[in-house]
């Protein structure tokens, strides 16, 4: 599974470092340095807490131009994930928003990052963007171009976003998997801060049959084992915040905290064998 060979384990915690305004952005401020610092001290806060592996995003950037981001975020980027991998000895994937996974794959190649995130990869999502077109054939094609061993975990019914048509889970999810060739999905709440229901985790990794499934949104210490029964890994942010604040930053002590309550075994359900098992 594609979650050993990257994080060395089945089901990996991944922190999320969300980036101060970039250049060009509508709210930089204009000393990247600054923006470099804080991305450092929260990379280090995540590693200390204990997570498996950290994404960086421009999260900070909005409004988001919806695919091709401007040459001087493609550049920062690079030197802030460079900067950080030197830094921590994690695996480390990043996210291009709002869903730029062309510059993601080129910022991944040449630092050596592991994996990327893609909020639209199939299908049509009509977005606060407009509607943005999943590209899975030319990300495909740009990474066998690259020769990047880097991995691409791609949303499904991603949130801020509604589908063209009616939506049908099973089928994103199969769709993604089996037509666009992604590494692993990814299933969010409606919107940051919100979780999925473990129903439609459920459904999702029924639909996946194997390829890992990560929560993307919302998981926090109360609800991690539950979401988890039917989930092989956590991509988390807001709740490992200062007060769970999404503008703060990151706190080591609600780190450990989230680690510990992932621990927590899990009874699972298994309707079609008619047993009961222990996740952990």
């Amino acid at each position: 599974m594609i979650t050993e060979k990257i994080f060395g384990k089945k089901n990996p915690v991944i922190g999320v470092v969300h980036l101060l305004p970039l250049p060009t952005s509508a709210r930089w401020g204009g000393n990247l340095k600054a923006v470099m610092e804080r991305a450092e001290q929260e990379a280090t806060a995540l590693a200390a807490g204990g997570v498996d592996g950290i994404i960086i995003e421009n999260f900070f950037d909005a409004p988001f131009t919806k695919d091709n981001v401007d040459p001087a975020t493609i550049s920062s980027m690079t030197l802030i994930v460079d900067r950080i991998m030197n830094l921590v000895m994690l695996p480390i994937g990043l996210n291009v928003l709002r869903n730029d996974a062309k510059a993601g794959l080129a910022i991944a190649s040449c630092v050596g990052a592991s994996f990327i995130r893609v909020n639209v990869y199939t299908g049509v999502m009509a977005t606060d963007q407009g509607l943005i077109e999943g590209k899975a054939h030319k990300i495909q094609k740009y990474r066998r171009e690259l020769d990047a061993d880097v991995a691409i975990f791609a949303d499904v019914l991603v949130k801020h976003a509604r589908p063209l048509g009616t939506p049908n889970l099973t089928t994103a999810v199969k769709d993604t998997i089996e037509r666009g060739l992604a590494d692993a999905v990814i299933l969010s709440g409606w919107a940051t801060g919100l979780p999925p229901n473990r129903e439609d985790l459920e459904l999702a990794q029924s639909a996946a049959n194997g390829t890992p499934v990560f929560i993307g949104s919302g998981a926090t210490p109360e609800n991690i084992a539950d979401l988890m029964a039917f989930a092989d890994g956590v991509i988390v942010s807001s709740s490992l915040k200062r007060h769970g604040k999404i503008d703060e930053t990151i706190d080591p002590t609600r780190v450990s905290q989230f680690m510990e309550a992932m621990q927590t075994p899990v009874i699972v359900n298994d309707k079609n064998k008619n047993e009961t098992k222990i996740k952990v």
